[in-house]
């Protein structure tokens, strides 16, 4: 007996919610007519729920009577916890409903440097003024490492500067960038309307680390167009940000391919130059990824639309 009780209550996992709502109908209504109704099944089926629970815990739960219905003291008990977990679905479907409506909440983000330096600055004081409620997190990395960040759950969202090929991320084409050839102000190669690559090949060379997207992109572009590695030119040094690319530019260190969004205000300001270089164009874009299974909450959807609508401008080249 004690052996059959210890294996009734051991199957009580598998008595489903549904079987519960018969038991809490059948009681509210105190006619299985009336709670087939209420639960939206026939009168056989709700029958069959109860005693299938009966069978399951080896008790008898409601008592028959001319009436009505009642419940046994197991019954009761069943009932109690019945509504206690029907009351504790209903509350976490409210306070879902609620997060997904309510538009307050923080958005950790990780960039590589491009658009965590000189674009995502500007959108997101657009975008702050428009929810004060949402707080962005920025964290800069290069595209390789902000890819493992998102794929291994340290971050929700990244804007890197090459496309992914890890089937774990979601990826859309979300800006456009363009390298450019830029030197100092007074620099010899300053105001040429044109200069080709065989001009370029004793010109000391400021790049970007190994990791970098903006170093791989010129590195494709070099091996493409003329099947030339990077030791075909004169690199001086390799820095770990654009801007100190920049900065060494601007001290006569070098020349360098680099983003227009990291040298626009310069090349306004006539500290630096751009110089164009003879059937040269070098493009491409910024990616908006997320992990696949990633549940996008309200706040999160907010802010993607937002900046898949903002529109950024990558410029044309700068006169002198």
């Amino acid at each position: 007996m004690i052996a059959n009780k210890i294996m009734a209550y051991e199957n009580f996992k598998n008595i489903t919610i549904q079987q519960l709502e018969t038991l809490v109908a059948l009681v509210e209504e105190r006619s299985f007519s009336r709670a087939s109704r209420k639960v939206f099944l026939t009168q056989p089926s709700l029958t069959k729920h109860i005693k299938n629970m009966e069978d399951i815990l080896n008790v008898r739960l409601v008592n028959r009577e001319r009436a009505g219905v009642t419940l046994t003291a197991e019954g009761k008990i069943l009932y109690d916890y019945a509504r206690k977990l029907l009351h504790l679905r209903e509350e976490a479907g409210e306070r879902l409903v609620r997060i997904q409506n309510d538009t307050a909440g923080v958005i950790d983000v990780q960039a590589s440097t491009i658009p965590a330096t000189y674009i995502l600055p500007r959108v997101l004081g657009d975008f702050s003024n428009l929810h004060p409620d949402i707080r962005i997190n920025v964290q800069m990395a290069d595209s390789e490492e902000s890819m493992d960040a998102i794929i291994n759950q340290r971050s929700e969202i990244g804007i890197i500067g090459k496309k992914p090929l890890n089937q774990k991320l979601h990826s859309e084409i979300l800006w456009e960038d363009r390298l450019v050839l830029a030197v100092p102000k007074g620099h010899h190669l300053a105001g040429r309307d044109m200069v080709s690559w065989a001009e370029l090949l004793d010109e000391p060379f400021v790049i970007r680390e190994k990791g970098s997207a903006t170093r791989e992109v010129f590195e494709h572009y070099l091996r493409n167009m003329f099947n030339w590695t990077l030791s075909r030119l004169r690199v001086v040094v390799e820095l770990g940000s654009s801007e100190a690319v920049k900065e060494a530019v601007i001290a006569g260190l070098g020349i360098s391919m680099i983003s227009i969004h990291a040298v626009e205000r310069e090349l306004r300001s006539g500290l630096l130059c751009e110089v164009p270089v003879e059937n040269c164009r070098i493009e491409r874009s910024f990616y908006l990824i997320h992990r696949r299974h990633f549940a996008l909450m309200r706040h999160h959807q907010i802010f993607l639309d937002f900046i898949r609508s903002h529109k950024i401008n990558s410029g044309k080249p700068f006169a002198e």
